[in-house]
């Protein structure tokens, strides 16, 4: 049996104990489905494969996951109806603009779903529910509340839940935290991530809306917006993901595969840091009325730095590092992850071989087969739902920092800051009516 199933059971076991223990989610129950019983995807089966939000990066996603021999496309939902019907006219399967009519569909084993931030939460859930497997991009979360939410519907459910964080299926990402975390360099005395930018607020005169497009329904959860092409789309001028009520801005957009790195690297994928704050000038929050490039508000939005610590004492200081990874800083030499390479200090270090008896991290050449891999076997997938979580939590906890000005102790555990009922006002946002995070 190889090292990579005996860690995801392993995995697996504790993450369910853990949850139980602390009351944040059920012990793990193995239902019918889960051994393919009961209409459920069995080993030899095919995966009957559905999109929600096949938009720019949605599409992709699931053009990815149809085309494995495992899989068959069944049905797309988004509420661009074009959008939907532009890709079921490609992949030859039905379309929809209302996800929940495909999460009924029997014939849907598994989606995919790229859909914006403030999305994501509420279609894995649902998904989960309806007992369907998902491979949900990052970053996982608009809040951190919601993550622990898709967790709590994944093992309640017994559903397989991929995150989008490729770069745990980079090869060369993974020998550079096999270094970390085998002391190549010692112990580690600092890492330095990227100085990512949060997330500001903007207004722009209301455009007409195209048609097809239910703008009510992609605004979602949030109070609804004026429309505005540069709203809607993700990186534009600036877009959605420069909107704090739709994303965490830079911090979790790339934010998601750095820290993923980081946390990774260091053996935190099950916990967080105990404690953050910043140094430098305070957080002013711009507001624009006119649309711009996004250099102007990540401009004010990168102050002050942000600083983290582990429980084990290893201090975090998010500037210095690149977008895609961070540098590690030990005892003997240093290590920097980027996306899909390494650099390291001594440079022989690059050719170093990690003995059987050390420690190996879990192998995956190719995210989206590692999750098709997981349905057929129900083992846990190499980005977990939980790992996703954690991931982004930390993301989240950089913003608060930035909002709240202060030190913050968190309890990565109880997930709450401690001793601070008004930092705690931001582990979730306030939704309208027909759009709560259902209970799980």
């Amino acid at each position: 049996m190889s090292r990579r199933i005996n860690q995801s059971r392993r995995r697996f076991l504790q993450q369910s104990t853990a949850a139980a223990a602390t009351g944040v989610g059920a012990p793990l129950l193995l239902p019918g489905h889960v051994l393919g019983l009961d209409g459920a995807v069995g080993p030899n089966d095919q995966i009957g494969m559905a999109g929600v939000g096949v938009g720019r990066r949605g599409g992709g996603v699931f053009n990815s996951a149809c085309s494995k021999k495992e899989t068959r496309a069944v049905a797309v939902a988004d509420v661009f109806e074009k959008t939907a019907q532009r890709m079921a006219s490609r992949t030859k399967c039905d379309a929809y603009t209302d996800y929940r009519k495909l999460l009924e569909r029997k014939d849907v084993d598994a989606i995919t779903t790229a859909t914006p931030d403030h999305w994501r939460a509420l279609v894995t859930i649902h998904a989960c529910q309806a007992g369907k497997d998902v491979y949900a991009e990052k970053p996982l979360t608009l809040t951190i509340l919601e993550g622990r939410r898709m967790v709590q519907a994944a093992r309640k459910h017994g559903r397989i839940v991929q995150t989008g964080s490729q770069q745990r299926s980079m090869a060369a990402n993974r020998f550079g935290c096999e270094l970390v975390r085998n002391g190549k360099i010692g112990r580690i005395k600092e890492v330095r991530g990227a100085n990512y930018p949060s997330p500001w607020t903007f207004t722009f005169e209301a455009q007409p809306v195209p048609e097809g497009l239910d703008w009510d329904v992609w605004c979602g959860p949030v109070v609804v917006q004026p429309y505005h092409p540069d709203l809607c789309g993700p990186r534009r001028n600036p877009g959605w993901i420069s909107h704090r009520l739709f994303s965490g801005g830079e911090v979790t957009g790339w934010g998601a595969h750095g820290i993923d790195q980081i946390q990774w690297a260091l053996g935190k994928d099950d916990t967080g840091p105990t404690e953050i704050w910043t140094e430098g000038e305070p957080f002013e929050e711009p507001h624009f009325t006119e649309p711009h490039g996004r250099g102007a508000g990540e401009g004010k939005t990168r102050q002050p730095i942000v600083h983290f610590r582990y429980a084990d004492g290893t201090p975090v200081v998010m500037d210095g590092g690149n977008p895609g990874g961070g540098l590690f800083l030990g005892e003997d030499g240093k290590i920097e992850i980027f996306r899909n390479r390494i650099g390291t200090n001594p440079g022989e270090l690059k050719d170093e071989k990690i003995a059987d008896d050390e420690i190996h991290l879990e192998v995956s050449g190719d995210h989206m087969q590692n999750w098709i891999d997981c349905i057929k076997s129900r083992e846990l997938p190499i980005a977990d739902v939980e790992t996703g979580h954690r991931s982004a939590t930390v993301c989240h906890l950089i913003n608060i920092a930035r909002w709240t000005g202060r030190r913050l102790k968190w309890d990565p555990q109880k997930e709450q800051f401690i001793g601070d009922e008004d930092a705690n006002q931001y582990l979730d946002v306030e939704r309208r009516k027909g759009y709560e995070l259902p209970a799980v």
